[in-house]
């Protein structure tokens, strides 16, 4: 652990698009590192990309997280004692500092033009050099600055960064990683117009928020150099460090749109559940050492240990996902179930806006019916036109079985016990109880009972268990089926 009194980590996203997988992970991870030792989740804003960023981004975040089961004790919408939480609200800060270490002589203004600047990396380039900035404005004097300025030349701010020398970076994760100050080249801090860039203002709200450990993607490891030169510069204790590998597809290229979606809200969207897309991004790039792969989030607060934590990139493989969010489906109680498939089969056109209890109860038991061939709810529409739709008997098979010389006798007393009972809906046991008795009532084989039945209830030889079907859909439409197959078959 860290020199720090307290553990205390962070999430920091840019309100510039909803919140990636990545950034979800990333999230997790830091989340359950707080709940595993008792220390505090902040999720501050970093919204100085002034042109992209957006509340309704921001606000697509915060509910992404909270939708994943996570909560935090400091920032955005729930506030403390470090705020401002959104960085824009806090540039008054990034200047005291950038001008603490131009007044220290850490940091300078630097006048060249982007002109200019591309005249640079083309030299660099054709020289065969690292392209970095040549600190033609490191030694300039007041009065230069002043001619400059007179020129009507907007500077930017730099980070004088040490001649010589390397920055040694112990990370949790990766272990000693080492960079050399010479292949830097001194970096803006502050942009022309005083927004302060990333790599300078993470440094001040991570130190000014007491942030113990940083855990992050790997894709940042190249900027913590130029962060650790920023706290040695300000003399201020770092935080440990931990880069988490990359998510990749499974053709192991990174994880983008063409490998399917992208963003939590696109899975919520679907009909994933938190549960298992929370289970799901703490195994990407985590193990506990054990077989287990279902956790709760109060399991996994419980082990999670960056030690634990790979070095070699993450995979995302959509068929565990699916595995897990199915399991997720099948253990979830039916009344949630149902609650969350009602979007869905409203969208279809299946039930109207406004659901009564009487069809409330109907769907409910077409989900316990189809629940176990869902691996997300939006599939829910695949499985379930049977229950709503009355059938057409166009099915060849389904044809041939009602024209055998049985059938008419089945349907008819199948007719009959559901005309003379006393409630329109029966439940499984009852149903199981009818379809039992049938066969030796009838003296005949379950297959010549059993096929009738479905085809003239569903107009297919396949479809959902016979227990199931007949509760799903009530006496009366199951009486107004069996008359219409007897109909088809011309009986």
């Amino acid at each position: 652990m860290s020199d720090f009194k307290e553990i205390k980590v962070r999430f920091a996203p840019s309100p510039t698009g909803p919140l990636h997988i990545g950034g979800a992970r990333s999230a997790l991870f830091n989340w359950l590192f707080a709940r595993r030792y008792g220390g505090k989740f902040i999720v501050r804003i970093e919204d100085t990309d002034l042109d992209r960023s957006s509340r309704e981004s921001e606000d697509n975040i915060v509910s992404s997280l909270r939708w994943l089961g996570m909560d935090w004790d400091e920032g955005i919408s729930v506030g403390g004692t470090g705020g401002p939480y959104r960085q824009t609200e806090r540039l008054d800060i990034y200047t005291r500092y950038a001008d603490q270490l131009l007044d220290q002589g850490l940091a300078y203004k630097c006048y060249c033009s982007e002109e200019e600047l591309a005249a640079q990396r083309e030299e660099q380039l054709a020289a065969g050099e690292m392209v970095r900035y040549t600190g033609k404005c490191r030694d300039l004097t007041p009065e230069d600055c002043e001619r400059l300025e007179k020129e009507g030349r907007k500077p930017v701010i730099r980070f004088k960064v040490p001649l010589g020398g390397n920055v040694v970076i112990n990370d949790i994760v990766r272990g000693e990683v080492s960079f050399e100050c010479d292949g830097i080249g001194d970096y803006i801090i502050v942009k022309s117009d005083g927004i302060p860039t990333y790599n300078f203002a993470v440094v001040v709200d991570d130190h000014l928020m007491s942030i113990s450990h940083v855990i992050r993607a790997e894709e940042h490891l190249s900027n913590t150099p130029r962060q650790v030169l920023i706290y040695n510069a300000l003399n201020w204790p770092k935080p440990e460090f931990a880069h988490v590998s990359l998510i990749l597809g499974k053709d192991r290229s990174k994880m983008s749109k063409r490998h399917g979606a992208t963003s939590i809200e696109q899975y919520r969207q679907l009909g994933y559940l938190p549960e298992a897309m929370a289970n799901f991004l703490a195994l990407l790039g985590w193990s506990s050492g054990k077989e287990q792969e279902v956790f709760s989030l109060a399991e996994l607060g419980g082990q999670f240990s960056l030690d634990r934590v790979v070095k070699s990139p993450a995979v995302f493989d959509l068929e565990k996902l699916n595995w897990l969010n199915s399991h997720y489906i099948k253990t979830s109680s039916i009344e949630r179930i149902t609650e969350l498939a009602v979007p869905f089969l409203q969208k279809a056109g299946y039930l109207s806006e406004n659901v009564d209890d009487k069809t409330m109860e109907k769907v409910q038991l077409v989900v316990v019916a189809v629940r176990d061939y869902l691996e997300y709810l939006a599939q829910i529409n695949d499985h379930v036109a049977v229950f709503f739709n009355d059938p057409e008997y166009g099915d060849p098979e389904a044809r041939e079985v009602l024209s055998q010389e049985e059938t008419p006798a089945v349907l008819r007393a199948v007719r009959d016990k559901l005309a003379a009972m006393p409630s329109e809906r029966m439940d499984e046991a009852a149903a199981k109880g009818l379809l039992k008795k049938l066969p030796k009532e009838l003296g005949l084989g379950g297959k010549k009972v059993y096929l009738p039945l479905r085809s003239a209830l569903t107009g297919k030889t396949r479809g959902p268990e016979l227990y199931h079907l007949l509760p799903a859909l009530g006496n009366s439409a199951a009486i107004r089926r069996l008359e219409k197959a007897l109909d088809a078959a011309g009986r």
